[in-house]
């Protein structure tokens, strides 16, 4: 008899496919709705946004579609907790958060797994393109690359431990995006030519500077820009709206292209200059998952990358202080505090961190 498994659908086409997909495989499927979103003016929820109510109703239909249960649960005050109150303070202190990886963290494979295992079930399950395998030599889960290179969201994983590896299904892992469509057209299912949502899905018209202006007026204020030697070059609307490599939208003339360097929040100050000086080659990370060790080895040779849609480069990785020491092998375009490293060996996701440094 196979183990129950609790499905997280989102109404789009992959989380759908990963239901047919574990339901074919004689899995003991429920499928849960995550409504994540605070309902106020705020947050007027976008037209078929993950966490819209057409969204909902899409999940449902397919639910009632392959026969399985179907609930919606409250995550809304853990995510405004853990997600939205991290995204907005984030920005406040000059660093450019990533709220998909935090969201992994402590939503989908935390709240939502216990809250999973209070139904009985086993595992987890999602429409994620990643793959999880157990190394039989060394006893510990691995979380590895999917087959479809394009679609594949390693990145955004690198936080699972081994218990949550242990406890998670991701039917996806083999397959591309286009044959996930063929399948969800094939057995009829009404989500098969549903766009992807590549929005913030709190962020509904996706203004990331107005939804935190709207929450902390009081503390977005305009300043300076200023050149690398400090001479004022006109004036920003608040730091919130800037993050470093920027040039676009920078409402600023000064006779050629410009980046933004440097975001120094206690000062209110944005540096910008010439595009040859956002390149680095060492950061300095901290809360650091590493997932095929218990801890990071010394002179781990890994290739990395600082950006989910970036290619990996050679780095060296070395524990330092309560992180690591990330040294590129070639300078890296617009490293940037907030964001996360990533590490991999090959296929596998050796783990990652935040960016708390860049030198």
């Amino acid at each position: 008899m196979k183990k129950k498994v609790v499905l997280g659908m989102s109404g789009g086409v992959d989380s759908s496919v990963a239901a047919y997909i574990l339901k074919e495989a004689g899995y003991d499927v429920i499928g849960v709705t995550m409504t994540m979103i605070p309902k106020d003016e705020e947050f007027d929820e976008k037209e078929g946004g993950c966490c819209s109510i057409s969204s909902v109703n899409d999940a449902r239909k397919v639910a009632e579609k392959l026969d399985i249960p179907f609930y919606v649960m409250n995550f809304k005050d853990v995510f405004e907790r853990k997600v939205i109150n991290y995204f907005v303070d984030e920005y406040l202190q000059g660093r450019t958060p990533n709220p998909c990886v935090v969201c992994n963290k402590y939503i989908k494979f935390d709240e939502f797994l216990r809250k999973a295992e209070g139904l009985g079930a086993y595992y987890v399950a999602t429409g994620h393109y990643a793959n999880i395998e157990k190394d039989e030599s060394t006893d510990r889960y691995l979380l590895k690359r999917a087959a479809d290179s394009k679609k594949d969201q390693t990145y955004f994983l690198y936080n699972m431990t081994q218990y949550q590896l242990e406890h998670t299904l991701m039917p996806l892992y083999n397959i591309t995006k286009d044959r996930v469509r063929e399948i969800a057209e094939k057995i009829d299912l009404n989500v098969h030519n549903k766009p992807d949502s590549e929005e913030i899905c709190f962020i509904p018209d996706d203004d990331h500077g107005k939804f935190i202006k709207n929450r902390e007026p009081d503390k977005v204020k305009p300043g300076y820009f200023v050149d690398e030697n400090g001479h004022t070059l006109g004036k920003h609307k608040g730091i919130v709206y800037y993050t470093v490599g920027q040039r676009k939208g920078l409402g600023i003339a000064v006779g050629r292209k410009v980046f933004v360097q440097k975001i120094i929040p206690e000062k209110n100050l944005i540096v910008i200059g010439d595009e040859d000086k956002i390149f680095k080659s060492k950061l300095y990370a901290e809360d650091i998952n590493i997932i095929p060790y218990d801890n990071i080895p010394k002179d781990l040779e890994v290739t990395a990358k600082v950006r989910y849609s970036m290619k990996e480069t050679k780095a060296l990785v070395n524990p330092h202080k309560d992180g690591a020491i990330v040294e590129f092998k070639s300078p890296q375009r617009a490293i940037t505090k907030g964001q996360s490293v990533v590490f991999y060996d090959g296929d596998v996701v050796v783990g990652g961190g935040i960016i708390k440094e860049v030198y």
